[in-house]
């Protein structure tokens, strides 16, 4: 895959082909939910808004799947993000654009996100003496395990979606170049679906991330449940 290309610079600022595309869906988002809202309707509402509401009672069952009774506080970021990263994988099938998923920095800047919501809906759930309090469970000297597992797992985030999209975009690239415009429908279908199946990955790595930050204290109370009953058993 080619690197991204510089479009125009700002001072010292290179604004690149990936960048301006991440603008563009960012606008088109704001764009589509604005058009879309304009006329909603409890009575008669129009296939539009029905499919909107669809998607968004989807995107809320899968919530309340993993968190029962917290659809309504993780809704906005994480629909969000479900939907902007399903939007920018299936934007390498447009002539001419390439994924922004398909780059790196892309990935880490949302993996990043996913880490600072992981923490910042613990602390907002659990409240910062209790969130804190799980990393030195079951003991203190697994804190710096604990510490390179929640940078490990980003970076492992970042990298997953980064890789499957580069890949998914130089096999498509391949697949035409060797057979030309045979067959151009099966490669297509082959990219949404994939486009998709690594939005749902991505979105649903993040939700279970957030989820277990959000109970760090029951599942501290938990681990340190069965060593205060082996005490209590032992004692005489």
């Amino acid at each position: 895959m080619e690197a991204a290309s510089v479009v125009f610079s700002l001072g010292a600022l290179r604004i690149t082909s990936t960048v301006v595309t991440t603008w563009g869906i960012l606008m088109a988002f704001g764009l589509s939910c604005w058009l879309a809202t304009r006329r909603l309707s409890v009575d008669h509402p129009g296939l539009v808004q029905t499919a909107l509401e669809g998607v968004v009672q989807s995107i809320e069952a899968a919530i309340e799947g993993v968190l029962p009774g917290r659809a309504g506080l993780l809704l906005p970021f994480v629909g969000t993000l479900w939907l902007f990263v399903a939007v920018a994988n299936l934007t390498g099938i447009v002539p001419g654009l390439h994924a922004p998923t398909g780059n790196l920095s892309t990935t880490a800047a949302l993996a990043c996100l996913v880490f600072v919501s992981v923490h910042w809906f613990g602390i907002r759930s659990e409240g910062l003496k209790n969130y804190l309090r799980h990393y030195l469970v079951p003991s203190p000297i697994l804190l710096p395990f604990h510490l390179l597992g929640e940078f490990s797992r980003t970076i492992a985030l970042a990298m997953r979606l980064f890789g499957n999209i580069m890949s998914l975009e130089m096999a498509a690239l391949l697949v035409l170049l060797v057979a030309g415009l045979l067959v151009p429908v099966p490669v297509l279908m082959l990219h949404i679906v994939e486009a998709l199946v690594q939005a749902y990955i991505f979105g649903t790595l993040a939700l279970i991330y957030i989820a277990g930050g959000m109970q760090s204290h029951a599942a501290a109370e938990h681990s340190e449940a069965p060593s205060s009953n082996d005490t209590k058993g032992s004692t005489p």
